[in-house]
């Protein structure tokens, strides 16, 4: 297990709206970000990102139970989210497993996430919601 992987999600499962300046002390200046659904490039871009995230949840937590590291510098973190969004899912808790791939020297200079974007978002829109839930039906 990886000391650099354990500290890196315990300060990032500490993160909310109240002190996105620990950014900082995470993530490099020449950051890149990327999850299936936005890339961002660089440490104020992070910021707004994240801010911007916080402004739309009323709740977001992250339970880490995988620290992989693969090679110096290199790991994954394997999570469990769980947020609530006012126009989804009724406002209820929202629960989505997930990995981030992280790159590292002193700080994280590439951050992957890995999930599927449909149980995050698109199941539970109101009328795509019900096209996606019928699709995974039929494909599974």
């Amino acid at each position: 297990m990886s000391d650099f992987l354990q500290r890196f999600a315990q300060a990032f499962a500490t993160l909310d709206k109240h002190n996105l300046h620990r950014l900082d002390s995470l993530y490099s200046k020449d950051i890149t970000f990327a999850d299936p659904l936005h890339q961002v490039h660089g440490l104020p871009a992070l910021h707004r990102y994240f801010a911007e995230l916080y402004v739309n949840v009323s709740q977001l937590r992250f339970d880490f139970h995988g620290f992989d590291q693969v090679a110096e510098g290199e790991g994954y973190l394997r999570w469990k989210m769980s947020f609530c969004h006012p126009r989804l899912n009724s406002g209820k808790v929202i629960r989505v497993e997930g990995c981030s791939h992280l790159m590292w020297r002193d700080k994280v200079y590439r951050h992957r996430d890995y999930f599927d974007a449909g149980a995050l978002l698109y199941e539970h829109l109101p009328i795509l919601g019900r096209v996606v839930s019928w699709l995974k039906r039929r494909m599974g």
